[in-house]
């Protein structure tokens, strides 16, 4: 077997275990990337080797891109002074927070659990975000809204929850939070990362307060 051959063989291997990628999808990627001129490709590859300077953002757990590798840095809506810091919208991926980006409604900073409580597949609140999101709470009095951005799924809704029977901890007495819930506009079982705008401006501003 020549180098191509092996090269092309690893190549297929390593596309394969994208999420939805078999291995004839991925052959066929792998072929149209050796068909690619060589400018295309190099820019291609140097985009996949930018992604060892993405990192979380320290705060919300948006990505963030650092050319020295650095940790603990802030991602730009984080650091943008022009955002109200005091309503933060808790979404479960980073496809629900670039949803609720596109519809420009929203001017409050984010916090991405990074899933959804689900005990099927193995997630509880210990592999999600939650307890960062508390201290972030507990550490921050000027935070007075909290808007539960999951998804209106049983999981969704149970995370929610969840966050909800935990939120004394991160308050000191006397403290209030204003706690609310996406208006219910968005259809049940669906993702916010694949909602339309305006169905999702609408639920944005139709928040309801959740009940104490």
């Amino acid at each position: 077997m020549n180098v191509k051959n092996d090269s092309l063989n690893r190549l297929i291997q390593e596309l394969a275990r994208f999420p939805g990628l078999g291995e004839k999808s991925a052959e066929r990627l792998a072929m149209h990337l050796f068909k690619m001129s060589e400018p295309d490709r190099n820019s291609f590859v140097q985009s996949i080797l930018a992604i060892k300077n993405v990192r979380y953002c320290r705060q919300c757990f948006n990505f963030v891109t650092t050319n020295n590798g650095v940790q603990n840095t802030l991602c730009d809506i984080c650091s943008d002074a022009r955002r109200d810091q005091s309503i933060v919208c808790v979404v479960e991926t980073h496809d629900d927070f670039r949803g609720m980006e596109k519809t420009g409604s929203f001017n409050g900073v984010y916090h991405i659990l990074l899933g959804r409580i689900a005990p099927l597949e193995d997630c509880g609140p210990d592999r999600l975000t939650i307890g960062q999101l508390l201290n972030r709470i507990r550490q921050n009095v000027n935070i007075k809204e909290l808007i539960l951005g999951t998804n209106p799924t049983m999981e969704g809704d149970n995370t929610s929850l969840y966050i909800r029977q935990e939120l004394p901890k991160a308050l000191a007495p006397g403290r209030q939070l204003k706690i609310t819930r996406l208006a219910r506009g968005i259809p049940a079982g669906s993702t916010i990362g694949y909602i339309n705008k305006s169905t999702l401006t609408d639920s944005l501003s139709g928040r309801q307060e959740c009940d104490k």
